[in-house]
């Protein structure tokens, strides 16, 4: 199972190393940028030659003056040095960087994709094969997201269910890549099964056909869970996890609207892989993955080289809803709000035992 590393710094804008709750929690520091600016404009402002005038006073004023120049130039030069341009694109654009000496890879299946022949991960070379779309009605619509219309179908020739997901104008390597993702996790547990893969002829509009789950809406089941329950479905989400893990993939978009439960055949579904990818060591990835209220706090700081443990944070977040009746556990307004929610409940780095006893204390909980 992926653990989360808690090793990373964050680069500001002016390339100074700072811890990340550091930063991003320090939330009664009286600090205001304000000053900053208002300094930078005295220190930046060239002196009039209007203010040198000669009064009785302008010897006076004139070694004042040219005090206040010096100071200004000493000033000057000094925040140059500072706002040397640092040695990695990462703090160039003051991204998230790991600390010196932390790893950079996952701590378990690291090398799954490393291994396996090339053809397995490079989607961007797959050739699909398409499907007749005339073997498929389109029942009523169930659902819709950012990148796709999801219907409930039935196969014209045995009258079976099915449920048809037609992507809307994307990319083409991310169709492969879903597509591809897919068909390599094709039989794993409790993953949502490919069926078909199919196209309008005149538009060139793909769906994917998937397994039919008699789905029921997580707002309504949640509250109707036993404590059994819950360990039942979590323990059912950990198995579809390790397995895409195991074969070097990533979800990146865990939550409860990508898991079908069908209750009454205590049957789960992990869903919705448009946004999973390929993991290699030390690559970096897009951080606008995940949904907000389930981000790690990795991606709340751009750090791009993360790994499986992201799908693991955001277990951690729908586990915490489902036993405290709270849906989102960590309910942010925005990036930032979402680390405050996240520092109030686990503390900042110094209580980094207290986040490791939370680990512990899940474990004992799923083996009882």
């Amino acid at each position: 199972m992926a653990i989360r590393p808690f090793q990373f710094t964050i680069h500001r804008n002016n390339y100074k190393n700072t811890t990340l709750f550091s930063s991003f929690f320090a939330i009664s520091s009286n600090t205001s940028s304000s000053r900053t600016t208002s300094v930078s404009k005295i220190l930046f402002s060239p002196l009039s030659q209007s203010s040198r005038i000669f009064t009785p006073f302008g010897t006076l004023r004139g070694l004042a003056s040219s005090a206040s120049l010096s100071h200004a130039r000493h000033q000057h030069q000094r925040l140059r040095q500072l706002a040397t341009p640092p040695d990695t694109l990462a703090q160039k654009i003051g991204k998230s960087v790991r600390r010196s000496g932390a790893p950079s890879k996952a701590r378990v299946y690291s090398d799954i994709n490393v291994v396996r022949p090339r053809e397995y991960w490079d989607y961007e070379s797959l050739t699909v094969q398409w499907g007749e779309q005339d073997d498929y009605e389109v029942v009523r619509k169930v659902g819709r997201g950012k990148y796709s219309e999801v219907f409930e179908g039935v196969h014209c020739t045995d009258n079976e269910k099915c449920i048809i997901k037609i992507l809307k104008p994307v990319k083409k390597k991310k169709i492969k890549r879903e597509i591809k993702i897919l068909q390599n996790l094709c039989g794993g547990p409790n993953i949502i099964k490919l069926l078909d893969i199919v196209r309008d002829q005149q538009s060139k509009t793909p769906s994917l056909i998937f397994e039919h789950v008699n789905n029921t809406d997580f707002k309504v089941l949640y509250p109707t869970l036993s404590d059994y329950d819950v360990r039942y479905y979590i323990y059912e989400l950990l198995k579809a996890l390790d397995y895409c893990h195991s074969q070097g993939i990533m979800h990146r978009d865990v939550k409860p609207h990508n898991v079908m439960i069908d209750h009454e055949q205590r049957k789960l579904r992990l869903i919705d892989w448009g946004l999973a990818e390929f993991y290699h060591p030390g690559k970096e990835y897009n951080v606008r993955v995940a949904s907000r209220y389930f981000k790690g706090p990795e991606l709340l700081v751009d750090l791009q080289d993360y790994d499986y443990s992201l799908d693991l944070w955001s277990l951690g977040c729908m586990f915490a809803g489902m036993i405290f009746r709270k849906e989102p556990f960590f309910y942010g307004h925005d990036n930032y709000d979402q680390l405050v929610k996240i520092a109030k409940v686990c503390g900042l780095m110094r209580n980094k035992l207290r986040v490791e006893q939370i680990c512990n204390a899940f474990c004992t909980y799923c083996s009882n």
